[in-house]
C-alpha cells in the first residue's frame, strides 16, 4: 500500500512547482519528472494541471520563462524562480510544515 500513487492535495501543486525550480531552471516535463522522482514515485503531476499552474505562477510574477532547447532537441519554455518566487516558496514551506505538525498532533491524539 505504501507504494500506491498519492493524489496531490488541493493547493500543493504551486508549492511543488516552486520547489522543483529552486535549484535551476527547468521545462515543464522536467518539473513533472522532478516531483515524481523526488517523491519516491508517489506523486505524479498531470500535464492538464501542470501547464496552467506554470502559466498562473508566471503571471503572478513568481516565475520567469524563456525559450530554449530541451535535451531531446525540442523548443521548450524554461522556467526559473524570480526573487518573489523564492520568497513565496519560503513562506509556503513554513506554512506547510506547520500544517503537517498540526495534523500529526491531531492524528496522534487519543
Amino acid at each position: 500500500m505504501a507504494d500506491q500513487p498519492l493524489e496531490l492535495l488541493q493547493g500543493t501543486l504551486d508549492m511543488l512547482i516552486l520547489k522543483s525550480l529552486s535549484g535551476s531552471p527547468l521545462h515543464g516535463a522536467a518539473v513533472a519528472a522532478f516531483v515524481h522522482e523526488r517523491s519516491g514515485q508517489l506523486l505524479k503531476v498531470e500535464e492538464g494541471a501542470l501547464y496552467p499552474a506554470l502559466h498562473r505562477l508566471e503571471k503572478r510574477g513568481l516565475l520567469a520563462a524563456e525559450w530554449g532547447v530541451s535535451e531531446k532537441n525540442r523548443k521548450v519554455k524554461f522556467y526559473r524562480l524570480t526573487p518573489e518566487g523564492h520568497a513565496q516558496l519560503k513562506a509556503e514551506t513554513q506554512a506547510w510544515k506547520r500544517y503537517v505538525v498540526a495534523v500529526s498532533w491531531l492524528l496522534d491524539s487519543t
